[in-house]
């Protein structure tokens, strides 16, 4: 498989019927800690393994460089960003009201399985959240790789992929200036050199895990979205995707955090089933390989999917969505305390550490018992 799709070329058109076409936009994904409860209820029903798993560790954030911002998924891409997964200053949370979900992401579906209360927080009240140095490495270096397959096979080399940092990191700033608050208290730049640091040794370890020189990537960034016959629509952004001369198709998500223990992987790959299944949505393709390259620790994680995978893992999805649709018609989001509760920006806001919710901007009860 891999020596036949280091030439790669076009993502290959399915048969007819398929849901959507691919667009233009930024999301990145997660995996899920475990199944969520439903509202008043159970936990959503079991549709295979992928329900079981976790995230990395706290603070991996930055093992998706490219994730989407708080709300994003209700857009049509339009405004949608790079980089951490909340709002930051004069962001989205400011300029648009409350709307029901309308998609779903594996970042948002993480999110709500680790906490429906989080979910409600970063997509229906699209509260701001600080940007992190570990989140925005992960942006910094995920840019870098997809500029580097700018340039010719010959000259995709680690000397020129660290040269292309400081670039990407001042564009990074222009596009999403509250990074710059991370190194505010930084006077003399010590801090922001060794963060930078750390991205070039990110970027280089990259290259003892696979050669760019025989890669030629169909696409980079993609962004896709299918809706499923209930209604149901899922989106997000394939790190890259190659295609060997025979069809067969590798979907590649970079992670700049470390590879998570063997106990955790099916966790770990549920974001690449997500996307597997909307690319065989899209095109009635399974993709041949599901690949995610930890920067981190120097691993690299393969899965060949089958078709059931894609099934199970549709079948979770549409639980997990009919939970969310209880839980925006009743109002009823409950926080789901775990370790993770010690990073998350809206402790202010969780009655898990005394704060109060903001009041429901929705209307309770007002929705129908389709989809939202």
């Amino acid at each position: 498989m891999d020596s036949s799709i280091d030439e790669a070329a076009a993502l290959p058109d399915g048969e007819d019927g398929a849901a959507a076409g691919p667009a233009s936009g930024a999301v990145g994904g997660g995996a899920p800690e475990a199944a969520p409860p439903v509202p008043g209820g159970g936990p959503v029903p079991d549709a295979g393994p992928e329900t079981s798993g976790a995230t990395e560790t706290p603070g991996a954030a930055e093992t998706s460089g490219a994730t989407e911002t708080s709300g994003a998924e209700e857009t049509s891409g339009a405004g949608v960003t790079s980089g951490g997964c909340g709002t930051g200053a004069g962001g989205a949370a400011e300029v648009r009201g409350a709307i029901a979900p309308t998609s779903l992401s594996p970042s948002r579906a993480s999110d709500f399985m680790q906490c429906p209360l989080l979910y409600r927080f970063r997509v229906i009240d699209r509260l701001p959240e600080k940007p992190s140095e570990a989140a925005t490495r992960g942006t910094l270096v995920h840019a870098v790789l997809e500029r580097l397959f700018d340039a010719p096979a010959g000259e995709r080399t680690a000397p020129r992929a660290k040269a292309l940092i400081p670039g990407q990191w001042d564009r990074l700033r222009e596009s999403r200036p509250e990074v710059t608050e991370l190194f505010a208290d930084d006077p003399d730049g010590a801090r922001l050199a060794g963060w930078l640091a750390e991205a070039e040794r990110l970027v280089e370890r990259w290259f003892t895990l696979e050669d760019p020189t025989r890669l030629e990537p169909a696409e980079r960034e993609l962004f896709v979205e299918a809706e499923l016959e209930s209604g149901l629509r899922l989106r997000g952004i394939i790190d890259r995707v190659d295609v060997a001369p025979t069809g067969e198709v590798r979907i590649v998500d970079y992670k700049t955090g470390k590879a998570p223990r063997p106990e955790y992987a099916e966790g770990a790959l549920f974001q690449m089933k997500f996307y597997a299944l909307v690319v065989w949505r899209l095109k009635r393709v399974v993709p041949r390989r599901l690949q995610l390259v930890y920067l981190g620790s120097g691993d690299v994680l393969t899965y060949d999917p089958v078709l059931a995978d894609l099934e199970r893992v549709e079948r979770k999805l549409h639980a997990l969505w009919e939970a969310i649709r209880q839980a925006t018609e009743s109002g009823n989001w409950r926080p789901r305390p775990t370790k993770l509760c010690g990073w998350c920006d809206h402790q202010a806001h969780c009655p898990e550490f005394g704060g109060t919710p903001p009041p429901y901007p929705l209307p309770v009860g007002g929705l129908g018992s389709g989809t939202v």
